[in-house]
C-alpha cells in the first residue's frame, strides 16, 4: 500500500460525487459510502507491519509534501476506516428513519474521514491543519445534523471550542515556523536539535496542548463533549469517539509529543496528572446522568484519561496500554453509540427513566450491549479487561502506584453507571416507564445488527491482541513512539 494518497483521494472524490449522482440514482449514497468505507478498511489492513514515506509530484522532504506511514499511523488508519464502514452500516436503516437528506449526511461523513486520515499520514504541520479543518468543518455539520434547537445550540457550542482551540494551534504552527522557517515536522525535530528547546518551543508546546487536549476531550477541556455526542445521530456520536477525538486529539498530540518534541519528565507528569482527572471526573459526572448518549459522552472523557494515562508513563510497557486502550475503545465506545442508536430507533426514546425490559424484544442490541458493558468495566476475557490491566501494571512498574489505584477506582466507577444502563434499559425499567412503549418494539434491521455483531464480537476476541506484549501485534506502535525524535527522523529521511 504505497499509495497513501488514496487513503484521502477516494473518500473525497466520492464525497463531492454522491449529491451530483444521487438525485438520478436514489441508492447511490448508501452504497457507495459502505462501499467505499469497506474498500478503505482493506487498504488500512495492507498497511501493517508496513513503513514507508510517499512524496507529492516526487518531492522529497522537507521540500515537497510527504505522507509518512508507520505503526502508528497503520493503526490509526485501521481504526478510523473501520469504525467508519460500521458507522456507513448502521446508518442506512438509522438515517432513513430518523433523519433526512442522506445524500449531504454521507457526503459529510466521507469528508470527515478524509479528514481523518490526513491527519494521521501528513508529515508537515501545514497539512495537517489543512486536514484537520476539513474533519471539524464537515463534523461540525453533521453534529447540528437534525436542526432542531437542541442540535443546532450542541453544534455551535462544538464549533465555537473548537474554533478557539483551533486558534491555539494555528499560533503553535505560526510560533514553530518563525523559528525554524519550515513547517515539515522531522525537519523541524533536526531544527530543535540543532538550536536546542528555547522558549518559543516551550510555549509552542503548551499552545498544542491545549488545542489537540480540547480536541481529545481531556478535562478541563471537554465541555464540548456532552452536548455534541448527545445532539449527534448515533453513527456520527460513533465516529466523534471512536474516531474524531483520537485521529484529531490523542494521535496528533502523541506524535507531537514523542516524536517532535521529545517526552520529557515534565510532560510525562502533565499527562499523569492530567489522565487521572480525566478518569474520576468523567466517571463521577457519568454516575449522574439518565440520558443514555450523555452518560456514553461523559464515559467518553473518563477513558480518554486512561489512554492518557498510559502514554504519560513513558514506559514501553505504558505506551502499549496506552495504544491497546485506545484501540479497545474505539472497538467498545462505537458499539455502545449503536447499542444506544438502535434503542432509540426502536423506542424513539434515550431517557433512562423510560425505558426497560427490551432484553426479549431486541436480544441482539442486548447481548451486544452487555459484552460492550463487561468489556469497559474491565471485566476478563473482554478486550477492555487486558488493556486496563497493561496500564495498572505500567503505572505499577513505573513507581506511580496512586495512579493506579485511581485506575482501579475509576474502572469501579464504570461498573456502576453501567450497570444502571443494564439494570433500567434491558433487565429492568425505569420509574416512568411505560409497559405499551415495548408491545410492538423489535430487533433493528439487518445491517444495524450486523455493525452490533462484528464490534461485539472483536471486543470478544480482541484481548488477543495483547498476546506477545510490546513484541506482539502492536509492537510497531510502541517502536514507532518509544524511538522518539530520532525515529521519526530517521523514518522520513532514512537516516
Amino acid at each position: 500500500m504505497d499509495n497513501l494518497s488514496l487513503f484521502i483521494a477516494i473518500p473525497a472524490a466520492v464525497a463531492f460525487l454522491i449529491p451530483i449522482v444521487s438525485h438520478r440514482l436514489k441508492w447511490f449514497p448508501d452504497v457507495s459510502s459502505s462501499v467505499i468505507t469497506f474498500i478503505l478498511f482493506l487498504f488500512s489492513l495492507e498497511t501493517l507491519n508496513h513503513q514507508c514515506i510517499y512524496q507529492m509530484g516526487g518531492w522529497p522532504a522537507p521540500i515537497g509534501i510527504i505522507f509518512v506511514l508507520d505503526g502508528f499511523s497503520s493503526m490509526m488508519l485501521i481504526i478510523v476506516n473501520l469504525i467508519g464502514f460500521m458507522a456507513c452500516l448502521f446508518s442506512v436503516d438509522y438515517m432513513e428513519k430518523i433523519y433526512t437528506s442522506k445524500l449531504r449526511y454521507y457526503s459529510l461523513l466521507l469528508l470527515v474521514i478524509t479528514g481523518m486520515n490526513g491527519v494521521i499520514l501528513t508529515g508537515d504541520l501545514f497539512n495537517m491543519f489543512i486536514f484537520l479543518e476539513i474533519a471539524l468543518i464537515a463534523s461540525y455539520a453533521l453534529v447540528g445534523f437534525g436542526c432542531g434547537s437542541k442540535d443546532l445550540e450542541a453544534s455551535f457550542k462544538y464549533l465555537v471550542i473548537n474554533m478557539i482551540a483551533t486558534y491555539f494551534i494555528f499560533l503553535g504552527i505560526a510560533l514553530l515556523y518563525g523559528r525554524f522557517a519550515t513547517l515539515n515536522m522531522a525537519h523541524i525535530v533536526t531544527s530543535i536539535q540543532q538550536y536546542g528547546t528555547d522558549s518559543v518551543v516551550i510555549f509552542a508546546f503548551v499552545l498544542f496542548f491545549v488545542g489537540f487536549g480540547t480536541k481529545a476531550a481531556i478535562v478541563p477541556f471537554h465541555a464540548w463533549v456532552p452536548d455534541a455526542y448527545t445532539a449527534a445521530p448515533a453513527p456520527v456520536s460513533a465516529l466523534l469517539a471512536g474516531g474524531i477525538i483520537k485521529s484529531l486529539g490523542i494521535y496528533v498530540l502523541m506524535r507531537l509529543t514523542y516524536n517532535i518534541f521529545g517526552m520529557s519528565q515534565v510532560i510525562a507528569n502533565l499527562f499523569v496528572y492530567f489522565g487521572i482527572a480525566s478518569i474520576i471526573i468523567g466517571a463521577l459526572m457519568a454516575l449522574g446522568q439518565w440520558n443514555f448518549k450523555r452518560l456514553l459522552a461523559y464515559h467518553s472523557i473518563s477513558h480518554m484519561g486512561y489512554i492518557i494515562l498510559g502514554f504519560g508513563l513513558g514506559s514501553p510497557l505504558g505506551i502499549l496500554g496506552g495504544v491497546f486502550h485506545l484501540f479497545n475503545h474505539s472497538l467498545f465506545k462505537s458499539l455502545l453509540f449503536f447499542n444506544s442508536g438502535s434503542v432509540e430507533y426502536e423506542t424513539g426514546n434515550l431517557n433512562l427513566r423510560k425505558l426497560g425490559r427490551l432484553s426479549e424484544k431486541m436480544p441482539v442490541t442486548s447481548v451486544s450491549s452487555l459484552i460492550a458493558f463487561f468489556s469497559t468495566s474491565g471485566i476478563p476475557p473482554f478486550n477492555g479487561f487486558w488493556s486496563k490491566l497493561i496500564i495498572i501494571i505500567a503505572a505499577i512498574q513505573a513507581g506511580r502506584p496512586f495512579s493506579a489505584l485511581w485506575a482501579v477506582i475509576g474502572s469501579i466507577l464504570t461498573l456502576a453507571y453501567f450497570a444502571k444502563i443494564q439494570r433500567y434499559v434491558f433487565f429492568g425499567n425505569g420509574d416512568k416507564f411505560d409497559e405499551s412503549q415495548v408491545k410492538d418494539i423489535k430487533e433493528v434491521p439487518s445491517l444495524m445488527r450486523v455493525s452490533l455483531i462484528i464490534l461485539a464480537v472483536l471486543c470478544t476476541i480482541g484481548g488477543l491482541l495483547a498476546i506477545g506484549g510490546v513484541n506482539g501485534v502492536f509492537g510497531p506502535v510502541v517502536n514507532a513512539l518509544a524511538g522518539g525524535t530520532n525515529q521519526y527522523i530517521g523514518e522520513v529521511f532514512g537516516k
